[in-house]
């Protein structure tokens, strides 16, 4: 008896110089490491800053001589016919540039979200699930004007001049958000806890009632800024437009609310016409559409960072 607690009360082993040396050049090895990194990091932030400052300072400084002086004409007054006409408005674009985006939203964050779930709760790791996933990356990698072209193949061509609307425009930027959709939202849904699920089954919920009321309201804060993500994308693509809502880049002048007929305009394609004209009035309007629809990505980035801050708080 004595034996054993002389043996469970016997001082640790003190460890060597040499092992101390080891211990203490592998935390310094590791600081340094992370000195480096975290330098790397700070500058990188930096960097892509200034690029964003400039980017912002020349924007705002060309664009809003146009759209101060000319407001509110600038949003109520139609373009005008002619690029050598000086003065607003941009209407049009304006107009054409929200119900073609809204249009796109409608139609692919519903699928993108539904596809998401499926590969997350239901597919995981089937054949088809995949192969859907399989698709959804290499669509995220093929350019915007390729996306275009399809639409104009598939449902331009057949319609003649009446294919040339803003619905075949939502069409090839819905192609083009479908996939930031599905692999941001899949993320998100791989993030919620395991156990939530598992409480929800152990009180007779089904799969889709678990995943309807507590998976997807878990995780929507980082669902609506994958969704955000996908319309700031879409909002600025000019190379599908061109094929999609018009004949020309400048053919539109007039408003047009009805995404279904006429063909139409948007920001990105006044911004891209009026860059090619030489006249400082159009390059005028130019500079000012792009000031809009900066302001326009973070009007729409402001309301969905609001929705998920309140979306977050009630999940919690």
């Amino acid at each position: 008896m004595t034996s054993v607690m002389d043996q469970t009360s016997s001082p640790a082993p003190v460890p060597s110089n040499e092992l101390l040396e080891d211990l203490v050049g592998v935390s310094g090895r590791r600081r340094t490491k992370n000195a480096v990194m975290t330098g790397l990091m700070f500058a990188s932030v930096a960097i892509i800053a200034i690029v964003l400052g400039f980017v912002l300072v020349t924007v705002i400084s060309k664009g809003w001589g146009i759209v101060h002086t000319k407001f509110p004409h600038w949003f109520t007054d139609d373009i005008p016919p002619t690029a050598r006409r000086v003065g607003p408005g941009m209407k049009a674009a304006i107009v054409g540039t929200i119900v073609t985006t809204l249009t796109a939203t409608v139609i692919a964050v519903p699928l993108g979200i539904a596809g998401a779930v499926y590969l997350n709760e239901y597919g995981k790791r089937n054949v088809f699930a995949r192969l859907l996933r399989f698709l959804t990356g290499v669509m995220a990698g093929v350019p915007s004007i390729v996306m275009g072209l399809f639409i104009y193949v598939f449902w331009v061509l057949p319609r003649h001049q009446e294919g040339l609307t803003g619905l075949a425009g939502a069409f090839a930027l819905a192609c083009l958000m479908l996939p930031i959709v599905v692999r941001a939202t899949e993320e998100m849904l791989k993030l919620v806890p395991q156990n939530l699920r598992d409480a929800s089954y152990a009180l007779g919920a089904t799969r889709s009632r678990t995943t309807l009321t507590v998976v997807i309201p878990k995780a929507s804060a980082g669902i609506i800024s994958g969704c955000l993500l996908a319309v700031a994308r879409a909002s600025g693509e000019t190379a599908p437009l061109i094929f999609t809502v018009s004949v020309g880049a400048s053919a539109v002048h007039k408003t047009n609310w009805n995404v279904f007929s006429g063909p139409n305009t948007a920001l990105s394609l006044q911004i891209y016409a009026n860059a090619k004209e030489t006249l400082a009035s159009a390059q005028d309007r130019g500079w000012g559409a792009a000031l809009t629809l900066i302001a326009l990505a973070f009007l729409f980035t402001l309301v969905a960072r609001v929705m998920s801050a309140r979306l977050s708080k009630k999940t919690q």
